[in-house]
């Protein structure tokens, strides 16, 4: 009994297990109140996701002097043939309308037009309504639109009615974003009720993994509200809604692997408490490091420059370091109270037989023993051929026509509105400049290429100048979101720029857009290879070890390029997404390095332990069969929670969902169960490299062929 006295009892002993048990009750009756705050406490408006250095910010931030910031919504309306004598009469009257509004933040009085696309004949007007956001400013902008709908209505007999601009596409972003905490939550949950009852096969034991993570995610969401309130960390709908799938799904892998290991001891110690405190000794170590991998893993997201990649670091580390917390205490508290029956249909009872013994993944590994350099070489090559399909891949940005999954009003209305004015109409340039050099700065500005001459002015509701500054905009000829307008940006900027003395800077939307970009490629460049270190050391001190570590970062990153070529051909051929966002790459690599490792940690500890016995190359095969199926079932789930977003209505959602599920399933079926394991059998003893294990000699070491699982104790 010594080996499992210490920590372990603190959690599953005969008394301890009720403490722990209360002291969970105690933090959910705390906690559950807050976490369901953590909607209140979202902060989606454009500071929070643009980088702060970035120039686009400080535009933004210099304009709230002027005004209070808002943007605007573009109501347009349109007839083919030519608006209507009637038509125009109802658009007056709408306008008239419009500038008494006061409802949601609209800035009636401030209301712009009508503007016919042309003096004669006229067929399309649009109506620029602006929309104060204030702290409430994302909460607001739905109902504000709304607002604005229900005097303009949705057209009809000819004539097209649409509600556009920067307003209009924040509020579809914004109906997207509702309720996603409550739709990941039963997506995710359905995915891991599902998995569980085919892995477990029991409609009993379901229950306790479900309420431990549950646990974990209100304690976790609570404690991020406080941070949130109190401690400036900064929460977007981005960073909520990953924080619901990584708890359900790292939470859920962890569970699997602990009653994995405990029903192994079940059958060997008729002391559910013994066999509780050994699954402990000998699981807790790798769970520990694959919790405390993705946590590091997220932390390194603290040193990207985009608030919102930066905000997100926190928050997952948050939630994967309280899921751990929860499978290492309440859960195994709970399945020691429960007993055995919590097993039915199939309980683990003393002295039956190990299933493993005559397992599939028993048989795999003994398969590849036979072989495993041809068998590593060939599942190398045709990962290294499906990464070519990385040359489809397309992360240079989405435009909001393909942002979303369906097409909604503020789409529709964009596209009519190329149509008849300028593509840049309502998403203006805005221009900030020392007030004695802003007339040089206009001239500069409307005589840039890309710049709708005659389009500069000051906004209603602005103060011509403030502490020396002026502040002006301009409409450009491309859409806001495309890459000529980003193109128009960088020719202002230069132009701006080159005259002395104005401090002149260049924001708005597109601004905003090209900025993010440039932030995207620096946190590419800088958190990617921050990961790997990360990752690479907590190998190395796990498996004191440096060529295993070496291994599997390999296999890690070539099942992540296999992992984004296959996606880049599913968006290309399959669902036929335009593109991919611009950090797109980093968040499939930093989920897939940080969650897809824990499968080999899983793998590769077992495989060590039972090295240490029977040398390396029966404990290889030994540790095949003895995680094969749990880590199949943990890797299913992952995935399965991963691809639960793609219930919601946005491409950069669904496509990060898809990469991070596909290289999941590639992680668990072939990097882990083939190519690690192929590469373990060939190398042999050296993989150990320095350890003492590294010299065992090869000679003892009985045939693969007739290893069993059953040799290992």
């Amino acid at each position: 009994m010594t080996e499992n006295r210490g920590i372990a009892h603190l959690v599953c002993g005969r008394r301890a297990k009720w403490v722990v048990l209360v002291l969970w009750l105690v933090v959910l009756f705390l906690t559950a109140p807050l976490a369901s705050k953590l909607t209140d406490a979202q902060d989606n408006d454009a500071a929070s996701w643009l980088p702060g250095s970035a120039e686009s910010t400080q535009v933004l931030q210099i304009s709230e002097d002027f005004r209070p910031e808002q943007i605007p919504a573009v109501v347009i309306y349109a007839r083919e043939s030519g608006l209507t004598a009637q038509d125009k009469a109802q658009i007056t009257q709408d306008a008239q309308q419009l500038k008494q509004l006061r409802d949601h933040g609209v800035r009636g009085a401030e209301t712009r037009g009508p503007v016919y696309d042309r003096e004669t004949n006229p067929r399309a007007a649009q109506i620029l309504v602006p929309i104060t956001m204030d702290e409430k400013g994302w909460e607001e902008i739905a109902p504000a639109v709304d607002s604005i709908r229900d005097i303009t209505g949705k057209g009809g007999a000819g004539l097209a009615v649409h509600i556009t601009g920067p307003g209009g596409t924040s509020a579809d972003f914004s109906e997207a974003f509702e309720g996603i905490d409550s739709t990941l939550l039963l997506a995710a949950m359905g995915v891991v009720i599902v998995m569980l009852l085919i892995t477990y096969r029991s409609p009993t034991l379901l229950i306790v993994p479900l309420l431990s993570v549950i646990a974990a995610l209100f304690t976790a969401q609570a404690f991020i509200y406080l941070l949130a309130q109190h401690a400036g960390l900064t929460v977007n709908g981005q960073s909520a809604g990953i924080l619901t799938v990584l708890v359900f799904g790292a939470g859920t892998d962890y569970a699997l692997l602990l009653v994995a290991r405990y029903r192994e001891e079940l059958r060997r110690h008729e002391d559910r408490h013994e066999a509780m405190a050994l699954a402990l000794h000998r699981a807790g170590p790798a769970v520990i490091a694959s919790g405390a991998t993705v946590v590091l893993s997220m932390l390194v997201l603290l040193a990207a420059e985009m608030n919102s990649t930066r905000g997100l670091g926190p928050v997952a580390a948050i939630g994967v370091a309280v899921a751990l917390l929860a499978m290492m205490t309440l859960f195994p508290a709970l399945l020691v109270i429960c007993g055995r029956w919590i097993f039915w249909p199939a309980i683990p009872h003393f002295g039956s037989a190990d299933p493993t013994d005559r397992g599939i993944w028993a048989r795999t590994g003994r398969r590849i023993a036979r072989r495993p350099r041809m068998i590593w070489g060939v599942t190398a090559v045709a990962l290294a051929i499906c990464s070519l399909g990385l040359i489809q891949l397309r992360a240079e940005g989405i435009s909001n026509a393909d942002a979303f999954t369906g097409k909604p009003d503020s789409i529709s209305g964009q596209e009519v509105s190329a149509t008849y004015f300028p593509a840049g109409s309502g998403d203006p340039l805005v221009i900030v400049s020392n007030q004695p050099q802003a007339r040089q700065v206009g001239e500069a500005v409307a005589g840039t290429r890309g710049v709708v001459p005659d389009s500069l002015g000051l906004p209603p509701g602005t103060k011509p100048s403030y502490d020396g500054k002026v502040l002006f905009e301009a409409t450009m000829t491309a859409p806001s979101d495309s890459e000529a307008a980003k193109q128009t940006v960088e020719r202002v900027r230069d132009a701006v720029h080159a005259i002395p003395d104005a401090d002149a800077q260049v924001g708005g939307g597109t601004a905003a857009l090209l900025d993010m970009d440039k932030a995207t490629a620096h946190d590419n460049e800088l958190i990617i290879p921050l990961v790997l270190v990360v990752v690479m050391l907590i190998l190395c001190a796990l498996l004191r070890a440096l060529i295993a570590p070496l291994l599997l970062i390999g296999t890690v990153i070539l099942s992540f390029a296999a992992a984004l070529g296959l996606s880049a051909l599913a968006f290309r051929y399959v669902f036929d997404y335009a593109g991919e966002s611009t950090d797109f790459p980093l968040f499939v690599f930093v989920f897939l390095v940080a969650l897809g490792i824990d499968y080999n940690i899983f793998l590769t500890t077992r495989i060590r332990e039972e090295a240490a016995r029977q040398g390396t190359r029966p404990g290889v095969v030994t540790g095949l069969a003895a995680t094969g199926a749990v880590i199949t079932s943990a890797g299913l789930v992952l995935a399965g929670t991963f691809a639960a977003l793609g219930t919601l209505p946005m491409v950069a959602f669904a496509e990060i969902g898809f990469a991070v599920a596909l290289g999941i399933i590639l992680d668990t079926f072939i990097v882990r169960s083939v190519l690690v394991t192929a590469l373990f059998l060939d190398l042999g003893p050296k993989v150990w490299w320095p350890h003492r294990l590294s010299k065992e000699d090869g000679a003892e070491t009985p045939a693969p062929e007739e290893t069993t699982v059953g040799q290992r104790r």
